[in-house]
């Protein structure tokens, strides 16, 4: 895993790209402190930050093919190198390295843009041809590994995070008014949009093509379900999962570093753990996070599995204090406003692995979106089937049984069913039903938007952005399809993969891996009877059932809790607010970011400081609020750039190595 940075300057000298490129990579040079480099062809210039995992001594980038016409600068890993390499041995191509880097470059010799559908992994790349004066740019299926990008004064940059792009110089720094309207509204913004007006991500599943100062965007693959599912039969359907699981674990090991696994104490994780230990014989060293506060600990089931595996297992422990003192480079590196503070013991997890001397972890990350792990998924069930009745005092009942951990769901009042469930009920049809109840929980947030925010967005629709990026069959599909859909393409790629996932993980220099999201496993999931996933209201029942010969039976058994850490109580522990929340949240400081509407903010502090914050939507609001005002003091008000990397730590290339 690495960070990797560029420029595509349509009237600049190389001397000076060489120069802003050096820049950018130390901006980001906690993605690749093992190594930094540099490749420049005129006014094109391509950096690399590395984090090295496979090839220690020989995978250095940017690197190109044999005559040097072809060069790369690649994150992230091709799990299938190995077989692709001898298909290209045979070819006739010759490698120096023993590194999935060369692979993609020979690929594409062949290929050309084609390669992309060869390479399993997670991946974002550029690529130089020297010969068409082409730059091609990937990112990988699942959006697991990102990439940003933007166009100023005749030049084009590109980097793994956004902070690269500014530490060029050439950008204004603008957090994008309607990209707050999308957090407050999805958790995430709507790729190709991020938090800054001007820098775009490129979506998961595309690539671009820059040549003569044009540029291309192609889309070549996307997540589908069928019109028909599957005839497969249960038992050969757990056949074929369990495989792909086995084979994907076993992809996924491959490291010239050791190789350790996160253990949250769920279902997920559990079975990517004893997937390495029963087929692959590998030792390993387990990792999991555990909350002082017990409404959030999951530690003794954590604790369970290690043992019933016999993994050498760490533990760290989280505190509200420990969460507020880590907020703020959280939100350095997530780069975007988030509405909970689940990345802070995210951050603190992988500062664990590496001190304990590891680059890579396995996780679980994946397997509810493809394999209808959520309630929403369930929830999206029995209100398809209250819709039919909606007058029904019984059917919604149903919904009890989905929230055993949330007190206020047992109870009879009426309450949750006509303030939150019930929303867009008697639209079956539309499609975003399975979602109408979050969305609108989430964007009842809005009401703290100053009226300066209001009237930049009062013309826009979040739910229109969002529309685009829907397949032509999606109304066909089943609502339980639909809501797979809008969690994988949605807040799987937008927030769990990037602030909870690549950004927390990077920002300690680890790189995560996520067997569950294959690109093999994820298309066969698709092609599955929803029933097979959830049957009743039994989430991931098809998992289960070919996992639990290898799991202690309470893991299998137990009831899905999702990941949850303390919110309003880690700034105002004790009634006393952190020194940063305190400064930021005052009414003069709201009242000069511009965003939010000074007064309801203090009457919302002074109630999250009297311990009386209600429900998530207090807590979405004191976080989202915060963090936004943390992004803009960081990226607008002090951002001072970066300062070129030292001579000796940049290695230039400017002539190709020849085998």
């Amino acid at each position: 895993m690495c960070g990797i940075a560029g420029i595509y300057n349509f009237r600049g000298t190389q001397a000076q790209s060489v120069e802003t490129v050096s820049r950018m990579l130390s901006s980001i040079s906690h993605r690749g402190p093992d190594g930094f480099g540099a490749y420049h062809d005129g006014g094109v210039c391509l950096g690399h930050a590395r984090l090295s995992i496979i090839d220690l001594s020989g995978g250095g980038q940017p690197m190109s093919n044999e005559d040097g016409s072809v060069w790369i600068t690649f994150n992230g890993e091709i799990f299938n190198f190995e077989e692709l390499r001898a298909g290209l041995e045979e070819r006739g191509h010759r490698f120096r390295t023993n590194s999935d880097t060369e692979v993609i470059v020979h690929l594409y010799e062949d290929l050309g843009h084609g390669c992309l559908e060869r390479l399993n992994g997670q991946f974002a790349f550029a690529i130089w041809d020297t010969a068409k004066r082409e730059l091609f740019i990937a990112r990988d299926r699942m959006g697991i590994r990102p990439i940003f990008y933007a166009e100023q004064n005749g030049a084009f940059y590109f980097a793994s995070e956004a902070k690269a792009l500014f530490a060029t110089g050439h950008m204004e720094r603008k957090l994008d008014p309607l990209a707050i309207d999308e957090i407050f509204t999805f958790w995430h913004t709507v790729a190709p949009r991020t938090s800054f007006e001007g820098v775009h991500e490129l979506p998961a599943g595309y690539y671009l093509v820059l040549k003569s100062g044009a540029l291309e965007r192609h889309k070549y693959w996307e997540l589908e379900f069928p019109e028909e599912f599957s005839n497969i039969s249960f038992e050969d359907a757990m056949d074929e999962l369990k495989r792909l699981l086995i084979d994907s674990t076993r992809l996924q090991l491959k490291a010239d570093v050791p190789v350790g696994a996160y253990l949250s104490g769920g279902l997920d994780s559990s079975v990517t753990t004893a997937l390495i230990r029963n087929y692959t014989g590998s030792k390993l060293q387990t990792f999991s996070v555990a909350f002082e506060d017990g409404d959030y600990d999951e530690s003794p089931f954590q604790k369970e599995m290690a043992k019933a595996l016999g993994t050498e297992h760490n533990e760290i422990r989280c505190s509200y204090k420990d969460i507020r003192d880590n907020f703020e480079k959280v939100i350095w590196h997530t780069e975007k406003p988030v509405l909970r503070t689940a990345p802070s013991p995210l951050f603190l997890l992988a500062g664990l692995a590496r001190k304990t001397g590891f680059k890579v972890v396995l996780t679980g990350e994946g397997a509810d979106e493809v394999l209808g792990g959520y309630d929403i998924f369930k929830e999206a069930k029995i209100r398809e089937f209250w819709a039919r009745m909606p007058e029904s005092n019984l059917r919604p009942l149903l919904l009890k049984k989905l929230y055993p951990y949330l007190p206020a769901f047992q109870g009879q009042s009426r309450f949750y069913r006509e303030a939150f469930f019930n929303s867009g009920l008697t639209a079956a049809s539309d499609e975003f039903f399975s979602h109408r109840p979050r969305w609108a929980t989430t964007a009842k947030n809005k009401m703290f938007f100053s009226e300066a925010l209001r009237n930049e967005i009062k013309s826009a629709s979040p739910e229109s952005m969002m529309r685009l990026t829907l397949p032509a069959s999606f109304k066909s599909w089943p609502v339980v399809a639909r809501a797979q859909f809008l969690e994988t393409r949605g807040l799987l790629a937008g927030y769990i993969l990037s602030s909870q996932g690549d950004r927390m993980l990077m920002g300690n220099s680890i790189e995560g891996r996520f067997p569950f999201l294959d690109h093999r496993i994820v298309e066969f999931a698709a092609t599955l009877p929803l029933h097979y996933k959830i049957r009743g209201i039994n989430e991931k029942y098809i998992l289960k059932k070919c996992m639990a010969p290898h799991l202690p039976p309470n893991i299998v058994k137990r009831t899905k809790q999702p990941y949850l850490a303390p919110d309003s109580k880690s700034f105002f522990e004790g009634g006393k607010s952190a020194g940063y929340a305190e400064e930021l949240l005052s009414e003069k400081k709201v009242a000069e970011y511009g965003y939010f509407n000074p007064r309801p903010v203090a009457m919302l502090v002074n109630k999250c400081k009297k311990g009386g914050a209600i429900g998530f939507k207090d807590n979405m609001a004191l976080v989202g609020i915060l963090s936004t005002q943390i992004l803009h003091r960081q990226f607008v008000e002090d951002f001072t750039g970066a300062l070129p990397l030292d001579r000796e730590k940049l290695k230039i290339v400017n002539e190709p190595v020849r085998a």
